[in-house]
This record gives C-alpha cells, sequence and structure tokens, in this order.
C-alpha cells in the first residue's frame, strides 16, 4: 500500500486492486500548490469522501466525470452530486459498509458539521459527517477520521475495526488540535502507524504537526509526515 498526501485531507491511496482518492481538495488548497492534478487522478478507480465541505469535496466532481472513478459518499451528498452532473456513485450512511473489488469502505462516526452555503448565502444539509474505515484484501486496514474532535466512541470503532493505520485531523480551529489528537490515538486506537493532516494549508489553522508529533512521543505508533505530494509506503 502506498498512501500520498495531497495537502488539507486529500490523499491517494493505491494498492493492488484500487486507487483511491480521498477528499480531493486541488483547486483552491495551498497545501496542494505545485502538485499536478494529472499525477494526483492517474488511473483512479474510487473517490471516498468524508463530508460535504468544500475543502472535502473538493474538484471531486470533475475529476469523476473525468476518469468514470465511483464516488462513495454519504447519502445526501451523493444526491447532491448527481444533481449537479455525477454520474457513478455508491451512497451509504453512518454504520454502513460498501464492499468494491478489492476493498471495503465503512462510514464510521465524526464530530463535524456538513453542509453547503451556496452563492445566495442559504445553507443546505449535506448528511452527516463522517469517518472513513477501509479494509483492504491482503493489505493494512485504513481509518481515515475526517474532520472530528476526540470523543468517546473511537473505542468502539477501534474494537469493531482495528484500523492499522490512522489518518488523523490535527489543526485545531475546526478539528481537534494535536496533542488532543494524540490523546484520541493513544487513548482509543492502537495504530502501527498515524499520518496527520488538515494542516498547514489554511493560516488559521496549526501549520505544522509538532504538537501531535510530540504528543506520540513515547508510544509503539510510527507517526510519518510526509511533505505535500510525498508518499508512505506500508
Amino acid at each position: 500500500m502506498k498512501i500520498t498526501w495531497l495537502g488539507h485531507s486529500a490523499f491517494r491511496v493505491d494498492t493492488a486492486k484500487a486507487s483511491i482518492l480521498i477528499d480531493p481538495f486541488f483547486t483552491g488548497n495551498p497545501g496542494f500548490v505545485g502538485l499536478d492534478p494529472k499525477d494526483a487522478t492517474a488511473g483512479i478507480t474510487h473517490i471516498l469522501l468524508t463530508h460535504g465541505h468544500g475543502d472535502h469535496v473538493g474538484d471531486t466532481l470533475q475529476i469523476a466525470n473525468e476518469t468514470g472513478a465511483t464516488v462513495v459518499a454519504n447519502f445526501d451528498l451523493c444526491m447532491w452530486l448527481a444533481h449537479k452532473g455525477l454520474k457513478n456513485f455508491s451512497p451509504g450512511n453512518t454504520g454502513g459498509t460498501i464492499g468494491f473489488e478489492g476493498f471495503s469502505a465503512t462510514f464510521t462516526n465524526a464530530l463535524h458539521s456538513s453542509a453547503h452555503i451556496s452563492e445566495d448565502g442559504v445553507s443546505h444539509s449535506l448528511g452527516s459527517a463522517n469517518g472513513l474505515m477501509m479494509h483492504f484484501e491482503g493489505d493494512a486496514s485504513l481509518l481515515h477520521m475526517g474532520d472530528t474532535d476526540i470523543f468517546s466512541d473511537m473505542k468502539l470503532i477501534n474494537e469493531l475495526h482495528q484500523p492499522d493505520i490512522g489518518i488523523v485531523p490535527i489543526g485545531d480551529r475546526f478539528t481537534m488540535g494535536g496533542a488532543v489528537a494524540a490523546l484520541a490515538c493513544q487513548r482509543f486506537f492502537d495504530f502501527k502507524t498515524a499520518i496527520p493532516c488538515h494542516y498547514g494549508s489554511f493560516p488559521i489553522i496549526d501549520q505544522t504537526p509538532e504538537k501531535f508529533v510530540l504528543g506520540m512521543e513515547g508510544t509503539r505508533t510510527r507517526v510519518a509526515t510526509p511533505a505535500a505530494g510525498h508518499s508512505v509506503d506500508l
């Protein structure tokens, strides 16, 4: 498995049978500056979305319609994207699991909001915010937490799914900060590898993973902090 950070909360996950984009926010993402969208999307089979905010839905519609990739998101978000022209999608909702060739995706809880503000200032609900738990055939399991704070039922997510790898939001203000994220990883999970995200993009969130890295010192979890556009091989 190869996991490539594409800035903010956007990732590409490549396995033997699938190439997945998660929250592909490219246009307007300061963390994606200098990266090539064609490289990021080449051979993509699926696009997984944690929730409906613009910095996570990002360029989904264009990428999906250009590549034919299947979009996996909560029902409300899928229907909203379908209304805008999305052709290939597979909706679900919290607690549900969808199986694909080579992997499955389960919608887990996240403590966050999920809405779109239209040009006339009206807020449109786009379902719940979620994390995404992925199990791969013959490979490590991966939890992208989405945008969230710490919550005690993370313990149940770990009990049910036992993720090997955690993608963890740490930027503060809109998600838990680095110190709290480290507490969540230590108290509720047993990750072999943790990859922080949702930092270093916009100036009003934390710019470095330092608080998270310090908070994880002395644990058996490997913390990987690739630069945007770089990969972690697992």
